[in-house]
């Protein structure tokens, strides 16, 4: 069985592009891949999809025929796919590789408050060993009460869907090396964190202790600073995935892929 990797995330945090890289970080260290991709409602894709789930349903067909805007579209196109989702375990045991790269909607309701994610992925999952990798767009959390709040949605979406997760802080080329350092020194501390919120911020429910307290609690991930775009971080990326998957030993099949 291969190795799963499921990429999750909010729209706009690099999802796509970095299952892309991390499919031509793998294959040149000579790793078999293959990539799913479980969003219905995607128009284009930087990579060619091992399994597409589009061929099974299309969110923008479900809009025209049915009347739905795009969210009602992809909730009901997820639906259909859990419905379905012994159809896409069949294709993906035939597939003989390394590892699976899942890459999933951005609309982060359907794991983290909907029952057809979860669903989909148990099913999909069943007997590999996955690990989730959660990814935030780095300019999004340097304000300090948007990281609270990235992972308030990343501890929900571990919570749902039961799965290793690590938190991918994305993008890390368009920001400063100034402001990088800065934020690596709050991550660094849940109280200097969560002395920002307080100091940044006037009108806050909870006192600099109560925030730090949180922000300890839900900080249980590993984290990792990474670009899609140059690569930058991935051999830190591969060691963590590494880490959870195979206890740091890397992972080859008995047998090369039969698949060309």
């Amino acid at each position: 069985m291969p190795y799963a990797v499921v990429v999750l995330g909010t729209a706009g945090s690099g999802k796509t592009t970095l299952i892309a890289s991390l499919a031509d970080y793998l294959v040149a260290n000579e790793m078999d891949v293959a990539i799913v991709n479980l969003d219905p409602a995607v128009e284009v894709l930087p990579y060619k999809p091992d399994i597409d789930v589009r061929e099974m349903v299309d969110a923008r067909t479900l809009m025209r025929e049915q009347g739905l805007g795009p969210n009602g579209a992809l909730v009901a196109a997820i639906d259909i796919v859990a419905l379905r989702a012994d159809e896409l375990r069949d294709e993906i045991e035939y597939l003989k590789t390394n590892y699976l790269l899942i890459d999933t909607p951005g609309q982060m309701e359907i794991f983290a408050f909907r029952e057809a994610g979860p669903i989909t992925l148990n099913i999909l999952l069943e007997n590999m060993k996955s690990v989730s990798l959660f990814l935030v767009d780095v300019s999004f959390v340097l304000k300090p009460s948007n990281y609270l709040s990235a992972l308030l949605l990343a501890s929900s979406t571990h919570f749902r869907i039961k799965l290793p997760q690590i938190l991918v802080l994305n993008k890390i080329d368009l920001v400063g090396e100034q402001l990088l350092e800065e934020f690596d020194r709050y991550l660094s501390d849940p109280y200097i964190l969560a002395e920002e919120i307080t100091g940044r911020e006037t009108i806050f429910p909870w006192s600099t202790d109560e925030i730090a307290t949180i922000i300890e609690k839900l900080n249980v991930f590993d984290t990792v600073e990474v670009s899609s775009k140059n690569m930058q971080g991935f051999d830190q990326l591969y060691a963590s995935i590494q880490r959870v998957l195979a206890g740091g030993e890397d992972f080859y099949t008995e047998e090369p892929s039969p698949r060309l």
